[in-house]
């Protein structure tokens, strides 16, 4: 029997693209396709470049999620190609379809327990990599808000009026810092773990902590550095409001449960960019598009072909042991926690998923 949230998540992803592809359409109805085309071949060639660049920054730092999840499980064994061509094709498939903590969950699983790992270490594996991404999220969102409180004020007259308040988000802003500044020291001090209702938040050693810090921040950059590039400069805010408008509309997106967050990531970026001319929505929707191509849609094409060489190498494989049998290798069981997901709630998901 399965669960009802298996059908619950699916109808609200299904329910937001629907209510977001209306909005898009009441936005974009006046534009012609030819006026994205020629906003998108209007791109010069040296900023394309970077936006390409940007996304091999993110892809390079999501690989890195990865190796730092393994190094708090305490394995070592597996080669960076390796690690780096599983966490492409994962984030690759998942940010496409949605639900990406257990539609990723079972590309690491396949490919990670063929290196010997325990369901249970990837289930700890998953839920950090997922916790890493949070914690970026916190922290460049609380640095924009702080940095420069007026951001909000985009959205004027499509939120309350106490939203848009720059004081509330300088208070937003700090409390999301603090988030992260508990964190730190609680990984610093090796304090007990910290219990709210249902969640509970394990700190990992400080060397973990500060590459977490890192890997974040960095593909939350290259990301966001994806439209920036794609931005002409005429109507390009700077780099800290696309990054705030990027961080929120991502966030959303996913909240959305939305397969790739179709249509809610646009209609957010679009709406908190405030622009009402129609040259510039051309353009806006036209660095929306190189983003989606670049962080989307290319790197879906190529994961599809990793996925089909490694599965027939593991056929290979598995037709060459039947044939020369030999005893597993293993990996020693890990015991350690991970922040907010309990590993063993991941490890029955995974299971019953691979099933």
């Amino acid at each position: 029997m399965k669960k009802l949230s298996e059908f619950i998540w699916p109808l609200i992803g299904l329910a937001a693209v629907v209510v977001s592809g209306y909005f898009l359409y009441q936005e974009l109805k006046t534009t012609s396709i030819d006026a994205i085309g020629q906003a998108i071949l209007a791109i010069p060639p040296h900023r394309i470049l970077l936006a390409a660049l940007s996304t091999l920054v993110a892809y390079a730092a999501l690989a890195w999620y990865d190796r730092i999840a393994l190094l708090h499980l305490g394995v070592r064994h597996i080669s960076w190609l390796f690690v780096s061509l599983c966490s492409f094709t994962t984030y690759a498939l998942s940010h496409n379809i949605g639900a990406s903590v257990f539609s990723g969950a079972l590309v690491r699983y396949r490919a990670y327990t063929a290196k010997g790992l325990t369901a249970a270490q990837v289930a700890v594996l998953v839920a950090l990599c997922s916790f890493t991404f949070f914690l970026g999220t916190v922290l460049l969102g609380g640095f924009c808000l702080v940095y420069d409180p007026e951001l909000l004020t985009r959205l004027d007259g499509k939120l309350p009026g106490f939203l848009t308040d720059p004081k509330t988000a300088l208070v937003v802003g700090a409390g999301m810092l603090g988030f992260v500044a508990l964190y730190v020291a609680g990984s610093v001090l090796k304090l007990r773990p910290l219990h709210i209702r249902k969640f509970k938040l394990e700190y990992p050693r400080p060397g973990i902590m500060l590459r977490q810090l890192a890997a974040a921040p960095l593909e939350l950059l290259g990301a966001a550095g994806i439209i920036y590039f794609a931005l002409p400069d005429a109507m390009n805010p700077g780099f800290i409001p696309v990054l705030a408008i990027f961080l929120a509309s991502f966030s959303v997106a996913l909240a959305s449960h939305a397969p790739g967050g179709l249509g809610v990531f646009e209609i957010v970026f679009i709406t908190a960019m405030n622009i009402a001319d129609a040259a510039q929505k051309d353009a806006i929707i036209a660095a929306v598009i190189v983003f989606r191509i670049f962080y989307f849609w290319l790197p879906a094409l190529v994961s599809i072909v990793v996925v089909v060489v490694f599965e027939r190498a593991r056929l290979a494989s598995a037709i060459g042991t039947a044939a020369h049998p030999r005893p597993p290798a293993s990996v020693p069981e890990s015991p350690v926690r991970v922040p907010g997901l309990d590993p063993h709630e991941l490890e029955r998901e995974l299971k019953q998923k691979a099933l």
